[in-house]
C-alpha cells in the first residue's frame, strides 16, 4: 500500500514538472516574437530610437554638469606682461625715445615720428584726432576732402565714368581709366583696378546696381567727396595732386595720412597744418564743448606721440 502511494506521488510530481516546462516554453516563445513598429509617427522604430538617444544625451549632460559643479582647486593667477613687453625689440627701442607724460608741438612730434620709425620701408605718417562730436547727428558727421600741398606720397589710380567726349579730356588730365559702356562691363565681372572713381551726375544712376560692390570699398562716387562733378578734368588733376578724403568714424575719431617719412619734417608739417586748418573749418555750429579732444601722430609701425591740444 505504501509503495502504491509513493508511486502515485512520483507520478503527480512528474505531471507538475511537465506542465511547468510547457509554461516556460510558451513564455519563451512569446518573448522571442519580433516587436512590431508603426510605419510612421510616435510608434515608429525611428522615433523610438530617437527618443532613447535623446534621453541618453540628456543623462550625459546632467552628469557633465554635476561634474563641473564640483569645485576645482584654483591655481596661481596668470601673469600678464605689460603691453610694451609684448611688442617687438625695434618698437621697444623706438618707444624709449618718446616721453609718454609729455605733449609735443607739431614740428617736434613730426621730427620725433621720423626718428622713431622702426620700419625699413618708407612708412606713412598718420594723424589721429579724437573729436567731441556725435557722429550719429547728421550735422556732426564730418566728411570732407582737401588737397595736401605736398601730396600724400601714394600713386593713385583714377577712373572716370562719363560720356566719351568728357573721357577724352579726363585722359588728357591724367586719368588712368576713362571709359563709357566698357567700364560697366568690367564692373559686371567684378574687376576693380582703380583707387578713385569720378563720374558725372547724369551717369550716376547707371552705377546704382554696383553700389554693393563699390560702397564697402569706399569707391562709390559722392558729391561730398568731390567725385560726382561736371568738372571732371579738375577732379582728376586734384586726385592726382594728392587730394585726400577724411571722415569721422563711429568712435568720433578722424584718421588721415599726411605723407611719407621720406618727405622730411618741413613738407610733413605743411601737410599737417593744411589738415588742421581744414578740420577747424568743419567744426559744427551746434557743437557744445570741446571740439578736438586729443591728437596723436605716428608712423605705420611706430609708437604714437601726443600733440599739444591747440587745435580747437
Amino acid at each position: 500500500m505504501a509503495e502504491e502511494e509513493v508511486k502515485n506521488t512520483n507520478e503527480a510530481i512528474e505531471v507538475v514538472d511537465d506542465k511547468a516546462e510547457q509554461a516556460e516554453v510558451v513564455e519563451t516563445t512569446e518573448n522571442t516574437e519580433p516587436e512590431t513598429f508603426a510605419k510612421s509617427g510616435k510608434k515608429s522604430k525611428k522615433h523610438i530610437e530617437e527618443v532613447k538617444a535623446e534621453e541618453e544625451r540628456q543623462a550625459r549632460k546632467l552628469e557633465r554638469k554635476a561634474a563641473e559643479a564640483v569645485e576645482k582647486p584654483k591655481g596661481a593667477a596668470p601673469v600678464t606682461r605689460p603691453k610694451i613687453e609684448r611688442r617687438g625689440k625695434k618698437y621697444q627701442e623706438s618707444a624709449k625715445l618718446i616721453d609718454k607724460t609729455k605733449t609735443y608741438s607739431l614740428k617736434e612730434a613730426i621730427e620725433l615720428a621720423i626718428k622713431s620709425n622702426p620700419a625699413k620701408f618708407d612708412a606713412s605718417v598718420e594723424i589721429h584726432a579724437r573729436l567731441g562730436v556725435d557722429p550719429r547727428q547728421a550735422d556732426q558727421n564730418i566728411r570732407t576732402t582737401l588737397v595736401l600741398p605736398n601730396g600724400n606720397g601714394k600713386t593713385v589710380r583714377v577712373a572716370v565714368f562719363a560720356p566719351l567726349d568728357v573721357c577724352k579730356n579726363a585722359k588728357t588730365a591724367g586719368a588712368d581709366i576713362a571709359e563709357d559702356e566698357e567700364f560697366l562691363k568690367q564692373l559686371e565681372k567684378g574687376t576693380i583696378n582703380f583707387d578713385i572713381l569720378i563720374s558725372t551726375p547724369q551717369y550716376m544712376p547707371k552705377l546704382g546696381k554696383f553700389a554693393r560692390l563699390l560702397g564697402p570699398k569706399g569707391l562709390m562716387p559722392n558729391p561730398k567727396a568731390g567725385t560726382v562733378t561736371m568738372d571732371v578734368e579738375k577732379a582728376v588733376k586734384e586726385a592726382k595732386a594728392g587730394k585726400v578724403e577724411y571722415r569721422v568714424d563711429k568712435q568720433a575719431i578722424v584718421h588721415i595720412g599726411v605723407g611719407k617719412v621720406s618727405f622730411g619734417a618741413d613738407k610733413l608739417v605743411q601737410n599737417a597744418e593744411a589738415f588742421f586748418n581744414s578740420l577747424k573749418a568743419q567744426k559744427p555750429a551746434s557743437l557744445k564743448g570741446t571740439y578736438v579732444k586729443s591728437v596723436f601722430i605716428t608712423t605705420t609701425m611706430g609708437p604714437s606721440i601726443q600733440l599739444e591740444n591747440i587745435y580747437n
